[in-house]
């Protein structure tokens, strides 16, 4: 595989998950939080995110599975991959959500399918409030209309991995946000 190019730095990703839990903590003054992450991608940003919210708050995990033919990582890296839309839940979330302040932790939105799904599914557990946390948006691959809360950075339509996303289930250990290239 080709040499990874960072995209995002580690200190910039510390900076604005920061300025995200600055932002949270002012808009939820005086109230508590659930935060909801999606697995296994958000699982860095959360932790990291936790850290900076200066709130009473507790954290959950939902885990989501899209269909579709998923090609070979080297296909999808030539050409992408686009799910059927369809979207099973895998692991469900382990508290009430009714009459909560709950925010959605994910690593990326992309084409809006999967988030989608999970706030409907939430909304219909009652919560207080629902927002929705991203580190990455890549809104050029937007299927349905989408907007999260708390964004960290817009992307290009790159393919990308490190704190949290992978590729393969490679490099979510990295601490950059980094740009695999397509061969």
């Amino acid at each position: 595989m080709a040499e990874l190019k960072v995209l995002i730095s580690r200190q910039d990703i510390a900076k604005r998950v920061s300025e995200l839990g600055a932002q949270i903590t002012k808009d939820f003054s005086g109230e508590s939080i659930i935060l909801v992450g999606v697995l296994k991608g958000a699982a860095i940003f959360l932790s990291d995110l936790a850290r900076n919210v200066d709130l009473d708050s507790t954290f959950d995990f939902i885990a989501v599975s899209s269909y579709g033919n998923r090609p070979s990582p080297t296909q999808e890296l030539k050409s992408g991959w686009d799910s059927t839309g369809e979207v099973k839940l895998t692991k469900d979330v382990d508290q009430s959500m009714k009459n909560k302040n709950v925010i959605l932790v994910e690593d990326i939105l992309d084409t809006g399918l999967t988030m989608t799904y999970l706030k409907k599914m939430l909304f219909a557990r009652q919560p207080r409030s629902l927002k929705v946390a991203a580190l990455l948006d890549k809104p050029s691959r937007r299927k349905l209309p989408l907007e999260g809360d708390y964004v960290g950075f817009k992307i290009p339509d790159e393919f990308v991995v490190g704190y949290g996303l992978d590729y393969a289930e490679k490099y979510r250990n990295l601490a950059d946000i980094c740009i695999v290239p397509r061969e």
